[in-house]
């Protein structure tokens, strides 16, 4: 079975969390005898096809972005190819200029719409295109969306109630690095042990600054990892809050060394305070790491992966005082909080590994096609 996957970004070029799962969608399927290949646009083109994680990579040249929609010249014909030779394309939503490609293809093979993101920002655009959106949206035979609190939430998904399914997205942890001793202990005399953690890309729906807001005048040790548009800004912030002597911010660093910052840490924190963080693949590897978890209630899936009382503790968003006495309450409680992060981890291991993953992509696929064959027999003996 070939499976195309078809999104405005993908690795090696950018490691944002779609980008993430996708990779986890991919490596997953090859158990169940799933051949993937990825179309995706970048600035920088060459080789035009890389192999990534097991798969290919097709990668057309982006030649225009505006209002976070990649544009491509090249991107159609390049579709068109790789469609034909696939069984099923999982278009990645939301990316406006993807509608536009399967409409001007031609190309009518099943399509599966993985549904990331209600779009959130760009609301007076949204408005041109919603009807070019709800007939992608209308042609697709399955919408997959990756929690029940998303689903329950989207005004967008409600109008398509029997054809959207539920997959959760899943990790593999056998695929993360495994820290040595040298560099726990590296980052043990740097950092310290028993800290917040704040991994993630620093984008405007992050919430660092409440975080920052949070953390004034408590001395709690706070580590950031990550880098984004607003890293200059939030540093600022730290400064004029008096932050410089317990907030460390990191930059980016490797997979093993933040697997190293995960095992050190007390609990993740993820203020993320509006629906464009759909999901939170940072706070899942928080719990595939056994840790208590803070976040926020915006109706996506980061209140399906923290569990509030048992996983973690969820506050309302926006609210740095409230964000504030959730960090205190697990400084308070280290044994309630570290029950919290046994019980993470179990959650992780029932609803969230890639395995599970995978063999739910898989069944659904193969349905679709068993579905599809059957219409057309149907149809031709009519």
């Amino acid at each position: 079975m070939r499976i195309l996957h078809f999104f405005k970004t993908y690795l090696p070029d950018s490691v944002g969390g779609i980008e993430q799962v996708i990779n986890q969608l991919c490596r997953s399927g090859e158990a169940h005898g799933i051949e993937n290949e990825v179309l995706t646009l970048s600035a920088n083109p060459e080789p035009a096809v890389v192999e990534v994680d097991g798969h290919r990579v097709h990668r057309a040249r982006l030649d225009l972005q505006l209002a976070s929609t990649g544009f491509s010249y090249s991107v159609l014909p390049r579709f068109r190819a790789l469609a034909a030779r696939a069984d099923i394309i999982n278009f990645h939503f939301p990316w406006p200029f993807m509608d536009l490609v399967h409409f001007a293809s031609g190309v009518r093979k099943p399509m599966v719409v993985t549904y990331h993101s209600d779009i959130v920002r760009q609301r007076h655009l949204l408005k041109l295109y919603q009807p070019l959106m709800h007939g992608f949206l209308g042609r697709a035979d399955r919408i997959v969306t990756a929690s029940p609190n998303y689903l329950a939430t989207s005004e967008v998904l409600r109008r398509y109630p029997d054809k959207t399914e539920v997959i959760p997205y899943g990790l593999d942890k056998a695929g993360y690095p495994q820290p040595d001793a040298g560099r726990l202990q590296h980052w043990r005399q740097r950092v310290g042990e028993g800290f917040f953690l704040f991994v993630g890309v620093m984008r405007y729906y992050k919430g660092l600054h409440i975080l920052l807001e949070a953390a004034q005048g408590t001395g709690y040790p706070l580590v950031v990892v990550g880098a984004g548009p607003l890293e200059q800004q939030l540093k600022a912030q730290a400064t004029a809050l008096g932050l410089e002597g317990h907030v460390r911010f990191l930059g980016r660093v490797s997979e093993e060394d933040k697997v190293a910052l995960l095992q050190l840490s007390r609990a993740i924190v993820f203020p993320s305070h509006m629906r464009s963080e759909a999901f939170g693949i940072s706070l899942l590897e928080g719990a595939m790491y056994g840790k208590p978890m803070i976040s926020s209630e915006i109706g996506t899936g980061t209140s399906y992966i923290n569990a509030n009382g048992k996983t973690g503790l969820v506050v309302p968003p926006s609210d740095s005082l409230a964000f504030r006495g959730a960090m205190r309450w697990v400084w308070e409680n280290p044994g309630a909080a570290a029950e919290m992060g046994r019980q993470a981890e179990a959650r992780y291991e029932e609803l969230f590994t890639a395995e599970t993953m995978g063999r739910r992509w898989a069944d659904l696929y193969r349905e679709l096609l068993v579905e599809k064959s059957f219409a057309k027999q149907k149809g031709r003996s009519i």
